[in-house]
């Protein structure tokens, strides 16, 4: 089964297009590597899988799902509904409220030889408009536009965004570095757990009831997944303040403290010194062993060749090859983009 399928993939920036119909499936339960020099798009590819980017062409399907999910008419209704109420109200407003409740209303209901109604309030309350009908119109298309374009709007980041993305079940970390520096350890990967934890906002600011239990058991969950990457005894500490290979252990659980079904690790190895990147790579199977299908650049072959399951290889936004790590390493499209061709004289 495929967690990802990325088909056809293009991304262009002004003039300079970075991926080039890039086609990647990456099945559940694999460690997928995706290699290649410098500058030949991989992270793009990243950006593009978690919503930082939106493809310029191409699709990205996460478990069968298209990652940016289609415009459906059911959409397009509500922000309809969304647009007549928005600018039925924005309508009272341009014709004064008050003038239009005097004549619907109270101009009625004073004639006493007359049975105040239901129909002659609409009546009245129609030619009262009708008389303010420019400013009337004007009131509803403005009400009507931005409601549409804000209810659409809405729904365009819902469905594309790095957040939305990350609580369906895509996680990653970065290439540099972006942890809350001033914050604790644990606090780093508490913020990861924040959606996971059901409460009332009340009894959070009060600070009672399940709100308590639900901290504690966030606390809990967050200590076992820093023990799990090998930060037991340190939850305290600034993040800024921890080696550069700790820090990059850090950004890795609380990617995990979403509870994703992929994880995407751009350059995990990167600063680190050869025992350290040992560990990691003994990390990323226990990662995969949790049921977490793992995808990740690298420029470390040692690392990559030790775990990967299938490696695809970039160079200049387009895939050139793609397979086991025996494949890859005898590819001489791969050699070539590393090493360079052999110039004939």
């Amino acid at each position: 089964m495929a967690v990802l399928s990325v088909r056809k993939l293009t991304m262009r920036f002004g003039g300079i297009t970075a991926v080039n119909g890039v086609d990647l499936t990456v099945e559940k339960g694999q460690i997928f590597s995706v290699i290649g020099p410098n500058g030949a798009g991989k992270t793009t590819v990243f950006n593009a899988v978690t919503g930082i980017y939106e493809p310029t062409e191409g699709a990205v399907h996460f478990e069968d799902q298209p990652l940016v999910k289609p415009l459906k008419g059911k959409t397009v209704a509500f922000a309809l509904a969304v647009g007549l109420i928005v600018g039925a109200l924005l309508l009272l407003l341009a014709v004064n409220v008050e003038g239009l409740w005097q004549a619907a209303v109270r101009d009625n209901y004073k004639k006493r030889d007359d049975d105040f109604t239901i129909g002659k309030a609409l009546g009245s309350a129609a030619s009262y408009i009708g008389a303010h009908s420019g400013r009337a119109l004007a009131g509803f298309g403005l009400g009507f536009f931005f409601g549409v374009a804000g209810t659409l709007a809405s729904w365009r980041r819902a469905r594309h965004a790095p957040d939305v993305i990350a609580q369906n079940g895509i996680a990653r970390t970065f290439q540099n570095i972006r942890l809350f520096q001033a914050m604790t350890v644990i606090e780093n990967v508490l913020v990861g757990l924040s959606r996971s934890i059901a409460t009332n906002p009340l009894l959070a600011a009060l600070g009672v009831g399940a709100h308590k239990g639900n901290e504690r058991d966030a606390e809990r969950r967050a200590a076992e997944l820093l023990a799990f990457v090998g930060l037991a005894g340190k939850h305290n500490l600034i993040a800024k303040n921890l080696p550069y290979g700790d820090q990059r252990r850090l950004e890795i659980a609380r990617a995990l403290a979403t509870n994703p079904t992929l994880l995407l690790l751009d350059e995990p190895a990167a600063g680190m010194n050869p025992s350290e990147t040992v560990e990691l790579m003994g990390l990323i199977r226990r990662i995969r062993d949790r049921g977490v299908t793992v995808m990740l650049i690298e420029h470390h072959m040692n690392l990559v060749m030790g775990i990967s399951d299938r490696i695809a290889v970039l160079n200049f936004g387009q895939k050139i090859a793609e397979g086991t790590p025996g494949e890859i390493a005898s590819n001489p499209k791969v050699i070539e983009a590393y090493l360079g061709s052999e110039e004939v004289s």
